[in-house]
């Protein structure tokens, strides 16, 4: 990847619905080479997908949750199951295996305190294996930012 390859990046970043021509445009080349580039980089995984950026209070989820998880195991098979376990729960919109006290960090989208109580009670104490929870729900987002270039 060089200069012109990051400068793309950005551009996709800011915007993925941007054209051909207003990527190639805000890079300095043409379009042609600017989709094989963007294609290249496709190919090379370092991009992953394009997708939409949504107000999660505009969709009534007002309240974010970051649950520390520990488990009781740390066998494959545990970590496993905990895993599908958690990807089956849309709710879960980010779930990170970390090393430190806790085993798992997971950012949780909901309603209220309501529905966060709701998805305790209904899957997450249903979850064989955790040995304890702690719960902390974000009282303001200082920053959310894309990936530095």
């Amino acid at each position: 990847m060089d200069a012109i390859d990051r400068k793309i990046l950005k551009v996709l970043q800011q915007d993925a619905r941007a054209s051909l021509q207003q990527v190639g445009q805000a890079v300095g080349l043409s379009a042609s080479p600017c989709w094989e580039r963007i294609k290249k980089m496709e190919l090379a995984g370092v991009i992953e997908g394009y997708t939409v950026r949504l107000n999660s209070q505009a969709l009534g989820l007002n309240d974010t949750v970051l649950v520390q998880v520990t488990l009781d195991s740390h066998s494959d098979n545990t970590l496993e199951k905990f895993g599908e376990t958690l990807a089956a729960i849309p709710e879960v919109v980010e779930a990170y295996l970390v090393s430190g006290e806790y085993d798992y960090l997971l950012r949780i989208a909901v309603k209220d305190t309501r529905d966060y109580e709701r998805l305790l009670r209904e899957r997450l104490y249903k979850i064989k294996g955790i040995r304890h929870s702690k719960s902390s729900f974000v009282l303001r987002t200082l920053k959310k930012a894309d990936l530095p270039l």
